[in-house]
């Protein structure tokens, strides 16, 4: 058996098994390097030496919890709930309506911002999302639904729009690496050769409005162990907080940097005396506390994919690919993206994976006779499927480190499958149809 196939088979299997997603990513990548005939030394080997690609991520993760919880001590996030709370005591009658859909459109829109007009990507999540959890559990919203409105927010964009993320995957990596594999590619729209993908993706955000449109009921009492609901603020705390958050995002931009950004945030709020100097250890700790479990699974994700790559299976399942297709282009189609999500959804990023698969499918697509922008679409589709539904994808990972504060959503069930169910199975009923009439 192919190695990829069984790795990520495993680690996906023991995941829905709710084996704790680090362990199922370890053993995963054992059972892959094993497989790929590595032996036991050179699978620790590759898997140790990849470890370390999964530090920045999860050091960022680490101070922008601390960062979080000094937002939190300010009574920024707070003063805006407290808002929220007071609109939804006056429409209780009515469900709090207007509140509900004004919350989910501010997720939604921010997380489309932080693709392209603010490119910040994940790290408005632990700032924003924790203190409106308690209004969102009043509300008794479903949080899978959340979890789908922000990962449609994170992914679509940069599969769709050429500006900022969506201009480094769209320009820079997918019309580089098709033109690098011989086609060409001048002239072709790269917004139009993913349109149909995204309106995939479009679907996908309606039916999970449909599957989640029922109340859900959380314990109130769990969010207010973990996230102080009733928080002293003023003017001045609230002036520092959004002086820090300004700094710490322009910062990021400036420098490409979440660790020195949130960084800068919190020593903003420790020499303004918001969060005072002798409480910064204690609340440091307790916001890195907070983002412990992503930063863990960024890590072993790293190692995983570190291990699929030193196998050198994952090229070989994409040539394997090639020889089933024989000279169907619909079965052509179909194929690609399949082996796109199985690469993946191991690897955990749609930016790696479309070098690997351009070089392989954009031949084979030639002698499928695929024009360019079928090409150009097939390849964005390949690379793209996968990010939503895979345990170690930031896009799924972003969304629990925000709504899980309290334990009450698990990564897997409540992240992963729904976001696998209505984004990947959408994406590829209409890439497949948007390779065969481009």
């Amino acid at each position: 058996m192919n190695a990829v196939i069984a790795a990520v088979g495993v680690m996906l299997v023991l995941s829905l098994s709710r084996v704790h997603v680090v362990i199922a990513l370890i053993i995963g990548a054992l059972v892959g390097g094993l497989t790929g005939g590595l032996g036991i030394d050179a699978t620790l080997k590759a898997f140790n030496s990849g470890l370390g690609g999964g530090a920045t991520v999860a050091l960022s993760y680490a101070l922008l919890g601390a960062f979080a919880v000094a937002i939190a001590k300010s009574g920024l996030a707070h003063a805006l709930a407290d808002k929220a709370l007071a609109m939804v005591d006056r429409q209780h009658a009515s469900g709090g309506g207007s509140v509900k859909w004004l919350l989910i459109g501010l997720l939604w829109v921010v997380a489309i911002a932080s693709q392209n007009i603010l490119p910040i990507h994940i790290a408005f999540i632990p700032l924003l999302v924790p203190p409106l959890l308690y209004v969102l559990t009043k509300l008794q919203l479903d949080r899978r639904l959340i979890a789908c409105v922000m990962t449609f927010g994170l992914i679509t964009p940069y599969m769709f729009l050429p500006v900022g993320f969506g201009n480094i995957f769209l320009n820079e990596i997918l019309l580089a690496n098709v033109a690098r594999s011989g086609v060409d590619i001048s002239g072709i729209n790269v917004t139009h050769a993913m349109g149909i993908p995204a309106l995939g993706m479009v679907v996908g955000l309606a039916a999970a409005f449909i599957s989640y449109r029922k109340k859900r009921v959380y314990d109130l009492e769990k969010i207010e162990q973990v996230e102080q609901v009733a928080v002293q603020y003023n003017p001045l705390s609230l002036m520092v907080a959004g002086v820090a958050i300004a700094a710490a995002f322009i910062i990021q931009l400036l420098l490409d940097s979440m660790i020195i950004g949130a960084l800068a945030g919190f020593l903003i709020f420790s020499v303004s005396g918001i969060v005072k100097w002798r409480d910064t250890d204690d609340l440091f700790t307790e916001g890195m506390k907070m983002m412990a479990m992503i930063g863990f699974i960024m890590i072993a994700a790293s190692g995983f994919a570190e291990v699929m790559k030193a196998t050198g299976q994952v090229q070989t399942l994409v040539e394997a690919s090639a020889s089933w297709i024989g000279h169907s282009k619909g079965i052509g189609a179909l194929l690609m993206l399949l082996v796109g999500l199985l690469v993946t959804m191991g690897i955990g990023s749609s930016f790696s994976t479309v070098p690997i698969l351009a070089a392989i499918f954009v031949p084979l697509c030639v002698q499928l006779g695929f024009s360019p922008i079928a090409i150009v679409c097939i390849v964005g589709t390949a690379g793209a499927l996968g990010d939503a539904g895979s345990p170690a994808s930031d896009s799924t990972l972003g969304p629990t480190s925000g709504l899980n504060i309290d334990g009450q959503h698990h990564h897997i069930w409540d992240t992963v499958v729904p976001t696998f169910l209505h984004y990947n199975l959408p994406l590829l009923a209409f890439g497949w149809v948007a390779a065969m009439v481009l």
